[in-house]
């Protein structure tokens, strides 16, 4: 993705130092010698004078500990620094390398255990690292962002031991470090990249580039049987001396807005993401592509307030903007304002845009506000209403009942089913293009009813 370097958090490094005020301790081969010193005690039993041996072991021992413990570096000797390699993404494994840096001329043996939030991995990653005197190691550990939004990364906590392993140091580097979590990045590149080739496939099959679909001119050619008489050019010709067809486009530097709802209907989770996570995925995909034709592409998020509104425009360091502004998007417990959203959009944009509007409907009795709010722009604006569907719904309504339990179940199942049926209906008659799409075909389904929006020249 084209400004995707960008998004990389920064390198972060900081130099150790200790972590308590007594920040050492034995280390695991102390006690392995403590305990050859027991051996002693076999003798003690013949002879008591063995005792004194033993315990002669036992200082040398505490001793050795001394000496290692001296010999270790002081902890302002190392620097740690967390490096990312890529933008941390939504349900994206990635990696993050830590990498320690020994000023001493010792060698140690470091396990670093770095902060990291449950949102990025749901236990804290523990590296082993040795590292050479006066060089430096690295390791990596994987991270699988749950959700999007800022989370912050703590402090890495180092306990050290030197070649022996008799004694060990503990100490700390400040490491915090506020990342932006975005939406599924590789999602919207592969989905825009597959999707766009497989266009052109097919449009390069029926001789397009859209040639006299769209109305913006591109170039002449020379008259063919098939061609449009309103399509010739008079003028060029009489100065040729033959008919001579003008060739059209697929217009350019149209708006497209992308309006999402993030009230409580999109709250509802389906396999680990809510739907507002496949919502917000799929405007990303639908984002690139528009932006990748030549459209200039706005945003609305709102739940009870609005969240988010980037004004239409088009370019990589835009797409960039609205990468940032979609990953801080989140759900709310509260109904959408949905009618004040569609007067603000109607305020802000007076020349005829392709809205996408990405929503649920609420189950009642009423016309859902949505529905309403939908319907106001429709008079000046090409409406794209998507309403993310739900699985488990459609999976309860196709069972057979084997109860009366079940029966009630199935009936009020299928009930919602038509009524959500009906309430797109009655959108399509007033002229929007009304679509129930399951949460795994979303983006797709954006991306395909856009272009065909573009391939018909319906703005």
């Amino acid at each position: 993705m084209s400004g995707q370097q960008g998004l990389v958090p920064a390198t972060q490094s900081a130099v150790a130092r200790s972590h308590t005020r007594f920040s050492f301790a034995f280390g695991p081969r102390f006690f392995l010698l403590l305990l050859l010193g027991l051996l002693w005690l076999t003798l003690a039993f013949f002879e008591l004078r063995w005792v004194y041996a033993m315990l002669a072991w036992d200082l040398g021992a505490l001793l050795a500990w001394a000496v290692d413990l001296l010999t270790l570096p002081k902890p302002r000797q190392l620097k740690v620094q967390r490096i990312w390699h890529s933008p941390p993404a939504l349900s994206v494994s990635s990696e993050v390398e830590l990498t320690l840096v020994n000023q001493s001329a010792s060698t140690v043996h470091v396990l670093a255990l770095d902060s990291v939030p449950a949102q990025l991995r749901s236990e804290p990653p523990e590296l082993e690292i040795s590292v050479p005197g006066h060089g430096e190691a690295s390791r990596k550990y994987t991270i699988q962002p749950t959700q999007r939004g800022a989370v912050t990364l703590a402090d890495i906590y180092l306990r050290y031991q030197g070649t022996f392993r008799i004694a060990e140091r503990w100490a700390r580097a400040s490491m915090e470090q506020r990342v932006q979590i975005y939406p599924n990045l590789d999602e919207a590149k592969k989905q825009s990249s597959f999707l766009v080739r497989s266009r052109q496939i097919e449009m390069e099959k029926r001789h397009s580039r859209m040639r006299g679909i769209g109305r913006e001119f591109e170039s002449l050619r020379e008259y063919r049987e098939g061609d449009e008489y309103r399509d010739i050019c008079w003028t060029a010709a009489a100065r040729r001396g033959k008919l001579v067809t003008r060739i059209y486009q697929v217009e350019r530097s149209q708006t497209v807005w992308i309006v999402i709802d993030s009230g409580r209907l999109m709250r509802a989770r389906i396999r680990d993401l809510t739907k507002l996570d496949y919502a917000v995925n799929a405007a990303l995909s639908l984002a690139q592509v528009a932006l990748y034709s030549g459209d200039r592409v706005g945003l609305l998020a709102y739940g009870r307030k609005l969240q988010q509104r980037l004004p239409a425009a088009r370019g990589s360091t835009h797409l960039r903007q609205m990468i940032e502004q979609l990953s801080t998007i989140h759900e709310e417990a509260s109904e959408a304002d949905h009618l004040r959203t569609a007067g603000l959009l109607l305020t802000d944009q007076k020349r005829r845009s392709l809205v996408v509007w990405l929503t649920d409907l609420a189950e009642t009795a009423m016309t859902p506000e949505v529905i309403e709010a939908a319907s106001q722009m429709m008079p000046r604006h090409l409406v794209l209403f998507v309403v993310i569907g739900q699985p488990d719904l459609d999976d309860l309504a196709s069972r057979q009942p084997e109860n009366e339990e079940q029966m009630f179940k199935i009936a009020a199942a299928q009930e919602m089913i038509h009524r959500r049926e009906l309430l797109l209906a009655r959108l399509r008659e007033r002229g929007a293009l009304a679509l129930e799409v399951s949460s795994a075909s979303l983006a797709s389904v954006l991306v395909n009813s856009y272009l065909e929006v573009k391939a018909r020249n319906r703005l």
